[in-house]
């Protein structure tokens, strides 16, 4: 019954919209009246004005809510990002033994999944391999580097480590792992960090003492899984491509939202190279380059300090002192709210249409717009009834950009002096990019509603053709360079999507990062790079691709 009545009163609600709607011709509204503050500020929510070229505030954006995600931090191999975290009690780590039954007594390595660590279980044949699982027993202390963060390339996937270790970069030691965590770990040492989290195939973390922390579950005799070792080319016989298989399937359990759960990051500490106060140095580096080239190499010293700093403060800093703030579903809500619905309105924008449809599907895209900006529509936002030229400017929907613009963040900048310097960097980073969404999202409403193409507000005459096809070409060059713009990792996908027997798959290092040697050396490899060339290969720009997971296995 009182589904009934909720259902009923919905209805009526809508049929009674719809009548008042069909009775209010666009004519009848005034001119809006901007509200307090947005009129004699006119140029911060100028719909024109589009972001510097030199903002980072969408970078710091998405690599920090990209953390611990395997796709983004394999499609961007080059970290920017160090963050502290915790590892919970009751996580099962794992370590593939090399010498034997014996707890590590050195520094070493565990993975997350065991289907990671078992490749490092080696042995003989006939007496197979040891396997240890450990459990943390209380909460373990951890800094975390994004990107591909394990991955022994020059190319700057080491360059954050180095820095922390070493206080500059050393491509001469891009291999050299024993020192990395020797000196990771003295470095740590005075903060109590015990780990290192870090990303190839899969998460995998530097621990520093095997006794403290974390207690043995089980140490297992396995049998050797006889997995190809060759690092000049993917192993080819069945066994070592499954395994191999496996360890990618295993990744993409972890591959987007909410990523690798089992380590808990606290975003008041986030340290990003993207900040451009605190690493200056670094923005004329980035200009005029993709964000595939952007490096942290050429940083100066006086911001490696200052880097160094802020990281020693964040580890030192007593839990109590943060705003308590979840960051991390604060840049969620965000993706969430926008990523499905511009993708869908660039979809229907790369359409093709004749000129008898085109109305009608220009009525469509309006819609989703209008739902877009729907929470932020003042009654007081509606336009003049002048003409589409006399518009152009779009300032009568100033006060709906500012409502935008503003939801997500304002109560969170009212917090002011509780916020630590790391949270005020994520806060800024969802204003602008909150402010260049809700500016194209708004500028595009607006136009729809000048052009006459709005449902609500039904125009004396249809629009002539050609101004919907200016319309729709404005549109498509609007989502298009914002989509590009935020770049967002949720929109790389496989398309088609893959079959039931396939996986959608990203590039991941090792495999095929080595030569075929049967091929000529200068087919695949750029003579002044590691990386095969990016105009030939797929290595530098990783790009989406289904794979098979079954037999004939193919990276």
């Amino acid at each position: 019954m009182l589904f009934a009545r909720k259902a009923a009163a919905i209805w009526l609600f809508l049929a009674f919209e719809r009548v008042l709607t069909a009775q209010t011709p666009l004519s009848s509204h005034t001119p809006s009246i901007f509200y307090p503050g947005v009129e004699t500020d006119l140029g911060q929510w100028d719909l024109d004005e589009r972001p510097a070229v030199n903002a980072t505030g969408h970078l710091v954006f998405e690599t920090a809510n990209s953390l611990l995600q395997h796709w983004a931090n394999t499609r961007h191999r080059i970290g920017h990002t160090i963050v502290p975290g915790t590892i919970p009690v009751g996580t099962l780590l794992h370590h593939g033994a090399i010498t034997g039954p014996h707890l590590p007594t050195a520094l070493d390595w565990v993975a997350v999944e065991p289907d990671h660590s078992i490749i490092f279980c080696q042995g003989p044949i006939e007496t197979g391999c040891w396997h240890l699982t450990l459990t943390v027993t209380r909460p373990m202390k951890v800094l975390y580097f994004d990107g591909s963060s394990a991955v022994n390339i020059l190319e700057g996937t080491m360059d954050t480590q180095d820095l922390v270790a070493w206080s500059e970069m050393k491509p001469e030691w891009v291999d050299n792992e024993e020192q990395r965590i020797k000196d990771l770990c003295k470095w740590g040492q005075k903060y109590d960090v015990n780990g290192f989290v870090r990303m190839e195939m899969n998460f995998e973390i530097m621990i520093c003492n095997f006794t403290s922390h974390m207690e043995v579950v089980s140490f297992l005799n396995l049998e050797s899984i006889r997995i190809g070792t060759d690092a000049s080319n993917l192993p080819e016989d069945p066994n070592s491509m499954h395994h191999s298989f496996e360890l990618m399937h295993s990744a993409s359990w972890r591959e987007n939202y909410p990523g690798e759960t089992r380590i808990t990051l606290d975003f008041s500490g986030l340290v990003s190279f993207y900040d451009t106060t605190l690493v200056p140095s670094l923005v004329p580096r980035r200009v005029g380059l993709d964000r595939w080239d952007h490096r942290v190499g050429g940083i100066s010293l006086e911001d490696i300090e200052r880097v160094q700093d802020r990281l020693a403060q964040a580890l030192a800093r007593p839990p109590s002192t943060t705003s308590g703030i979840d960051w991390k579903t604060v840049l969620r809500v965000v993706v969430d709210r926008y990523a499905s619905r511009l993708e869908f309105i660039q979809h229907l924008l790369n359409l093709t249409l004749d000129d008898g449809s085109i109305f009608d599907h220009a009525q469509q895209i309006q819609r989703q717009l209008r739902t877009v900006v729907l929470p932020y529509t003042v009654f007081a936002a509606l336009p003049p009834n002048i003409s589409v030229t006399a518009n152009a400017t779009n300032l009568w929907a100033a006060p709906v950009f500012r409502e935008c613009a503003t939801s997500h963040a304002a109560s969170i900048a009212s917090r002011g002096t509780t916020l630590t310097p790391s949270e005020r960097l994520l806060l800024q980073a969802v204003r602008e990019t909150t402010h260049e969404i809700c500016r194209v999202a708004t500028k595009m409403w607006a136009s729809g509603m000048n052009f006459e193409v709005d449902a609500l507000y039904p125009a004396q005459q249809r629009p002539e053709v050609d101004h919907i096809h200016t319309l729709m070409g404005e549109w498509k060059e609007d989502v298009t360079q914002l989509i590009s713009w935020l770049d967002w990792s949720v929109w790389v996908k496989c398309r088609p999507a893959c079959g039931f027997e396939e996986m959608c798959y990203l590039p991941t290092w090792p495999f095929g990062f080595f030569p075929t040697p049967s091929a000529p050396l200068q087919v695949q490899w750029d003579s002044a790079s590691l990386w095969p060339d990016p105009d030939k290969g797929e290595w530098k720009r990783p790009q989406p691709k289904c794979i098979r997971r079954r037999e004939p296995y193919g990276f």
